[in-house]
Formats: structure tokens, C-alpha cells, sequence
């Protein structure tokens, strides 16, 4: 092999030099430049071009000919003293011509590289969420309200989407952000050195989403797993909290990072909510209510004032605040335990209220009640129920399982839908139903005769299901608002009223769906980003929640007003505290029907209304309640 030239060695040198960046470059051109200084600035010292000026001198008179070519315009002395001045002005163009265009070019790659969002996050006591998908918007927006009172509130999102991109749509469709810093970052959250960008040692807690596309859940099993491999993880316990699609995840999810994390089920907790909300006109928006931070929500809270009574004797303890269960120490909350529970030394109590600083024990503690209007009249024996589900997605089964939960013996559900595997699944998934029977029945659910065939008029209920599985979301609500439309306008050519509980994707379709007055709508990730945001806040909730939504424990009902107080005496809602206490059930508001359509008094719902405040009730309102049944 022939020994490399000279030339060759040299310009290796230059190519190992100039791939060092920007600063070696301006190095070397400050090198070159101080040596064309000293030794022109010597030389002309040496031939005695310039006598009477001293050596220093000299290299400061060719410092600012370097600097500035115009200083050598008012030079005088022999020729060869002036050719010297000269190449030095020459070699200062080159070098400061040079010079500009490197530091121009490494100005622009630097503020290319800030864009790119690849900087390491500088936080403390910050909020992460990890991923990138519908799910950031509405947790972002629940995020800024709960962080309100926060001087330096923070939220780092570690995306795999362009920094500037993530901005955009997070301000497009966020809005303002109030006192809370929102800091986008690009990177993949399954890097273990991505994640270092975020500063998940030094976060308050750490929202993890599943993204778009396929193997959702598998996305974010491999992100716990880099937070639990991760270098830098701090020795005290994170606080994550993770969604899932698939209850068959959970179990993997646990071994990855043990109790560290709170699993939200995102697939079921939307499946057990449509099957409560198909049989209840208005509790979506219940749902709604009790999970975003714009009203009221669930705190745990220690009075020691309440040691030895009895649950049922605290419900009226509060003027402001609604209890709905008790804590046990280093134990699960339970809602709406038997009255006779009592409160023992290091217990908390769950507790409903608009904001922590609100929650005070009353003075006057149960004498709102009004004897004279309590009236409670004698359940009624159900009778079986026909609900209709139209639509499909992976979601459909576990909704007629859990439906079959609520529904009295003997009842019927009829799915239709456009999926020819449907009835295979539900064959599959849901074997052993013990108060309905499931009957399957294939065709476009968008078909006005298809529709009109059905005898919508014989349905007691009637659940629309968006294609989500098939369909983008824009495709999947549309599809959901024309079959809606078309449900409406039979009701209306019929006559017959039936509820509809329609699923949706995106919360501005349900604004432009409003217009049929549907029921209820359940806008899937919204509410799912509602219980992530409630969780990443309180760790604790998410057993409160798992409890809201089990059908084995405490449900919500919205149950006939008459059913507690008589419409025609005045009454308060202590009186209806204290009614359904009575009954065995957790007063915790109330729904006005003359409101059930409108938006600006949240359909009626009203969440923690104070004990003393005087209310008229008409017949067709509803009492909403913590139950068994």
C-alpha cells in the first residue's frame, strides 16, 4: 500500500478539523488571522517600513486593517509600507468574509436544531405526557385549569411528531394556556435517551398515551420500559399513569413496573359508561361533571371531627361539599358504603367539592332538612328493557356484557351492524349473558330503509357506535352524525321517543351534532383524557373511579324526583341528602329536565348544590345518586 502524500495527510487533517462544527472553524480562522497579523506586522518591523512605530503598535494598527478595511484609506508612506497594509486588508476580507458566513451558517444550524426540539428540558415539579395523539388536547386543556393556582406549572410533551407541528395544533386547539408553560420536545418515547429530554426524574407525573395506528398498547409497555431501564431513575417511586386499550395489557404492564404505575382502561371504561349512560338520559353528563376541573370533582379529605359517626350521619356534616365514601386507612375507597360504616382515627373521607379550600364542616349540620317533604315511595319492579346497538367496534361486546349487568331478566339487545365477523365475536366474547338475549343482525347502519325496517318504535334504548376500527375519525363521526339524523327524523315522522346514546370521537362533532338533540353523547377520548388528567393529579382517584364504574359496586342512577321529596312542598337538597339516605343512597346532585338541552347550565346537571339552598323541583327532574341498584 503506497504511504499517503503529504497533500493527502494534510487535507485529512482539514477534513477532521472542519468536522468538529462551528467553534473549531471560527478557531482556525482566528489562528490564521492572528498569524497573517504578526508576521506582516513583523516583517515590516524587520525591513524598517515603519521606524518610528513600535512593534505592538504595529500589530494593532493591522488588528483594525483586519477588522475594518476602510482604516487603510488614510495611510501614508512608502510603497512597501502600503503593499504591507494592503495584504493585510486583503487577508481581513477574506478572513471576516469567512468568518460571517460560518457564524451566519452555525446560527441558522443552531436555531434549526432548537426547532428540530432536541434541547434537554430544565424543570422541576412538572407534568410529562408521553406520546402523541387525540388524547393530548383535552388533557392539556384539563391540565391548565387544575394547574391555575400553580405559580410555575409546567407541561412536557415528548412526542414523535416535528416540535413546531406539536405548537401549532396544541394552540389551535388548546387556546390560551393561562399561567401553565407548555414545552414541546420531539422524540420517541420507547428511546431511553429520549426520555432524558423530558426530565422524568425531577416530574411531579408522567402521563403516558397510547398512539395512534396499531399495537397501541404495546407503544406503551415498551415506554414503561424505558422509564424502568432508564439510567437516571430516581430511587423514589414515579407517579405514571398509563391508558391501555386492552384489559389482556394490564397484566404485562404490572410486571414492567409494578405499583409505580396506575392503569386506565380506556376500552372498558368507555364500554361501562355507554352501557350506564344508554339506560339514563343526562348521565354522560354526570360523567362529565364529576371528571373534568372545571366543577366539581372527588377529594380525599381527614376530618377528625367525624371520628366514631357513622357515614350516614356525615353525609350532612358539609354545607359546601358532598361526601360520597369513605377511605379506610391504608385501604380501598368505597363508595357509598352501608350507613351504619363507622369513621375510624386515620380515615378519609371522598368527598365532592369545588375545590379543596371549600370543604369546611357546617354549623348547622342537618337542620335544613324539611321533614314535611320527604316522601319516598316504594321501588318498582322493573320490567324488560329492548335496546338497539347500531355501529360497530371492538368496543361492541363488551358493551352487551356489561349491559347485561343493569338490564332486568327477559330483556333484548339487537345489534345491527356493518361488520360481517360480528356475530362470530360476539358468539365468542360474550358466552354467558344472564338477563338479555343478543341477536345479530348484519347491514349498513347509514341505509334509511335498513332503518326503517328495524320498528324503531319497539326500542327501549338505542346505543350508536362509531366505526373507529375501520375509519378515520372524521369518517367515523360523520358516518355516526348521518345515521343520527336519520334516527331523529323517524322519532319526529313517528312520533315515538326513544333515548339514543351516540359515541363520538371528536369533540366538535358533538357540537354539530347538538342540533338533533340526541340524548347523550360520549365523546371516547375525551373522557378518557378526563380520568388521565383527574389520576396524574391524584394517584389515589383511579380506585375511586375503577369503584364508579365497576357494576359490582356503587353506580350512578338518575332516579324520579318523587321518588324522595314531594314536588309540591318547598324543599332544599339537604332534604334530599337526608331522603336518600334513607333509601340507603349517597345524594350528589340533581337534574333539572327544562334544562336537558342546554349547554350553558350543563344540561341541567347540577353536581354539589349546597345543603341549605332552597330548590323547586318539577316532576320530570331526577335525583342523581350513589346506589347499589
Amino acid at each position: 500500500m503506497p504511504k499517503p502524500s503529504f497533500g493527502e495527510r494534510l487535507r485529512y487533517r482539514f477534513d477532521n478539523l472542519f468536522s468538529r462544527g462551528t467553534i473549531a472553524l471560527i478557531g482556525l480562522l482566528a489562528l490564521a488571522s492572528l498569524g497573517v497579523i504578526i508576521v506582516i506586522s513583523l516583517a515590516v518591523k524587520l525591513a524598517g517600513l515603519a521606524p518610528d512605530v513600535e512593534l505592538s503598535k504595529l500589530v494593532w494598527m493591522a488588528l483594525m486593517r483586519t477588522l475594518d478595511a476602510g482604516t487603510m484609506g488614510g495611510d501614508e508612506g512608502t510603497w512597501p509600507y502600503l503593499i504591507a497594509m494592503l495584504a493585510i486588508t486583503l487577508g481581513g476580507i477574506f478572513i471576516i468574509s469567512s468568518l460571517i458566513g460560518i457564524l451566519t451558517t452555525g446560527l441558522e444550524g443552531r436555531l434549526d436544531s432548537l426547532r428540530k426540539g432536541r434541547s434537554k428540558v430544565v424543570e422541576s415539579d412538572h407534568t410529562v405526557i408521553l406520546g402523541w395523539s387525540p388524547l393530548v388536547f383535552p388533557i392539556i386543556s384539563e391540565l391548565i385549569i387544575a394547574n391555575a393556582s400553580r405559580r410555575k406549572a409546567c407541561i412536557v410533551v415528548l412526542g414523535d411528531r416535528d416540535k413546531v407541528e406539536m405548537e401549532d395544533a396544541i394552540r389551535e386547539r388548546v387556546g390560551s394556556t393561562g399561567k401553565t408553560r407548555i414545552v414541546c420536545r420531539t422524540g420517541n418515547p420507547i428511546d431511553i435517551a429520549d426520555l432524558q429530554i423530558a426530565s422524568l426524574p425531577t416530574a411531579r407525573s408522567i402521563i403516558v398515551i397510547p398512539p395512534e395506528g396499531e399495537f397501541p398498547d404495546a407503544q406503551v409497555i415498551k415506554t414503561l420500559l424505558a422509564i424502568t431501564n432508564s439510567s437516571n431513575r430516581r430511587p423514589e417511586p414515579y407517579h405514571i399513569v398509563a391508558a391501555l386499550r386492552d384489559a389482556r395489557a394490564v397484566s404485562v404492564a404490572r410486571m414492567v413496573i409494578g405499583s409505580d404505575v396506575e392503569i386506565v382502561l380506556a376500552g372498558d371504561v368507555i364500554s361501562r359508561i355507554i352501557a350506564q349512560t344508554c339506560r339514563q338520559a343526562g348521565l354522560s353528563s354526570v360523567y362529565t361533571e364529576l371528571l373534568d376541573f372545571g366543577g366539581s370533582e372527588f377529594y380525599f379529605v381527614a376530618e377528625p371531627g367525624l371520628g366514631g359517626k357513622t357515614y350516614g350521619e356525615a353525609l350532612l356534616a358539609f354545607e359546601a361539599s358532598t361526601v360520597a365514601g369513605i377511605c379506610p386507612e391504608n385501604g380501598v375507597p368505597q363508595l357509598n358504603p352501608p350507613m351504619a360504616t363507622r369513621i375510624a382515627a386515620g380515615d378519609r373521607l371522598v368527598v365532592i367539592a369545588e375545590d379543596d379550600d371549600t370543604i369546611h364542616l357546617s354549623d348547622l349540620p342537618g337542620r335544613s332538612v324539611n321533614e314535611a317533604a320527604i316522601c319516598l315511595r316504594p321501588a318498582i319492579q322493573p320490567a324488560p328493557e329492548r335496546t338497539l346497538l347500531l355501529g360497530w367496534n371492538k368496543r361492541a361486546p363488551t358493551i352487551v356484557t356489561e349491559l347485561d349487568s343493569y338490564v332486568p331478566p327477559g330483556s333484548q339487545i339487537t345489534v345491527v351492524a356493518d361488520h360481517p365477523g360480528g356475530e362470530a365475536e360476539l358468539r365468542e366474547r360474550c358466552p354467558a349473558l344472564r338477563n338479555q338475549t343478543c341477536v345479530y343482525q348484519q347491514g349498513d347502519t347509514t341505509d334509511r330503509p335498513l332503518l326503517d325496517a328495524l320498528g324503531l318504535e319497539t326500542y327501549d334504548h338505542v346505543i350508536l357506535l362509531c366505526y373507529s376500527d375501520d375509519l378515520s375519525v372524521p369518517q367515523a363521526d360523520a358516518r355516526t352524525i348521518l345515521t343520527l339524523l336519520h334516527l331523529r327524523d323517524i322519532a319526529e315522522r313517528t312520533g315515538n321517543t326513544f333515548s339514543i346514546t351516540s359515541e363520538m370521537l371528536d369533540p366538535r362533532d358533538r357540537e354539530l351534532a347538538e342540533v338533533t338533540q340526541a340524548d347523550d353523547f360520549i365523546v371516547s377520548d375525551r373522557l378518557v383524557s378526563l380520568m388521565l388528567a383527574q389520576v396524574s393529579e391524584n394517584k389515589a382517584l383511579n380506585a375511586v373511579f375503577a369503584d364508579l364504574f365497576d357494576s359490582a359496586g356503587a353506580e350512578i342512577y338518575l332516579n324520579p324526583v318523587g321518588d324522595y321529596v314531594s314536588v309540591a312542598a318547598p324543599s332544599n337538597f339537604g332534604t334530599v341528602v337526608e331522603a336518600a339516605r334513607r333509601r340507603g343512597e349517597t345524594a350528589i346532585g340533581y337534574r333539572s329536565a327544562a334544562k336537558g338541552n342546554d349547554k350553558a347550565h350543563q344540561y341541567g346537571v347540577v353536581i354539589n348544590p349546597a345543603k341549605s339552598t332552597p330548590v323547586t323541583f318539577a316532576e320530570d327532574d331526577r335525583v342523581i345518586v350513589l346506589a347499589e341498584s
